[in-house]
């Protein structure tokens, strides 16, 4: 049997991404490989204007892109990339319905992106007394920031019943947890972290901050659990000097994401939308209310419960006892 056979979809996802990222070769677009032919792939050309937008995408800095080496090693996955199309095109795996689907979703998306780009791309960079104005408006970040030293036992979820939460709930230390453990054949592994108050969401760092000293809390991460302790609490300050670039970078982003919101709100307006699904009317709308900028994080469920967030930061303040 072969990798066909045993993985279609995964095939059929590389190949689509292969196809969404070359175009141009499967519809025969020749203007998009205009340009100086630097290698040929059974007829079909890779030119210096293909190799170049590979450079940009691929985020190598400008010296970097000096280096042969690098131009050698990107030219190769453009290489290995139409082999990938040719072999698809001659299976007419471009002719795939799921395939088509998954190009036009990319060309639309592309489409789309470049007509925000165009609309924003006049949006003014912060000022000074705007990033003056979020440094001194956030001093847990910045001039406030600490960094918190903790101490962990990382516990299969599993294990811990209700005899080992009483230990827990009653310990004076993770020392005195961890005895237990050893002598009941518990497994857990140790970890040191370290987490300044920047990393992390207002309402945890302040919890951690107001703990006493060498108090346990409990972090639910999947399956696994996490009996952690402060060990150590230091000052860690940033100045507005340092902050600026951070500061400026997030004020550009969400300025660049107000400004698409207001794009797509004009827009909206100015459009006749009809949902000729009446079911999927008032979920269609409510996705498309535009996003704001990030708000602090409420405090999650308990840590007893199923949870599932990606964050363990995030889960942490539910689990502090």
């Amino acid at each position: 049997m072969n990798y066909s056979e045993t993985h279609p979809h995964l095939l059929r996802a590389a190949i689509a991404v292969a196809l969404a990222c070359t175009l141009a070769a499967c519809g025969g677009d020749k203007s998009a490989k205009s340009g100086q032919a630097l290698a040929s792939v059974n007829g079909e050309e890779i030119t210096a204007m293909q190799l170049n937008e590979e450079l940009q995408r691929s985020g190598v800095s400008a010296e970097q892109a000096q280096q042969p080496a690098v131009s050698k090693q990107l030219l190769e996955s453009l290489v290995d990339r139409q082999l990938l199309v040719n072999e698809a095109v001659k299976e007419k795996m471009d002719r795939d319905p799921q395939v088509v689907r998954a190009i036009e979703r990319a060309k639309s998306l592309l489409i789309a992106q470049a007509y925000i780009q165009k609309k924003v791309g006049t949006v003014a960079k912060p000022t000074a007394a705007e990033v003056a104005a979020y440094y001194n408006a956030h001093p847990g970040f910045f001039s406030q920031r600490k960094v918190f030293d903790m101490r962990q036992l990382i516990i299969n979820g599993s294990d811990i019943d209700d005899t080992l939460k009483g230990i827990i709930d009653n310990a004076k230390s993770l020392e005195e947890v961890a005895a237990y453990m050893d002598a009941h054949k518990v497994k857990f592994s140790r970890n040191q972290i370290s987490r300044s108050s920047s990393d992390l969401p207002p309402e945890l760092s302040a919890r951690l901050l107001a703990m006493k000293p060498g108090q346990l809390f409990l972090v639910k991460e999947g399956a696994r659990s996490v009996l952690a302790t402060v060990v150590d609490i230091k000052d860690a300050p940033v100045t507005l000097e340092v902050a600026t670039a951070q500061i400026e970078q997030y004020l550009f982003g969400n300025k660049n994401k107000e400004a698409a919101s207001d794009e797509v709100k004009r827009l909206r307006a100015a459009a006749k939308i009809e949902y000729l699904n009446k079911a999927a009317e008032q979920p269609a709308a409510a996705a498309a209310t535009p996003a704001q900028a990030p708000a602090p994080v409420a405090a999650p469920a308990p840590a007893q419960q199923a949870d599932t967030p990606s964050d363990a930061n995030v889960r942490g303040v539910a689990g502090l006892k």
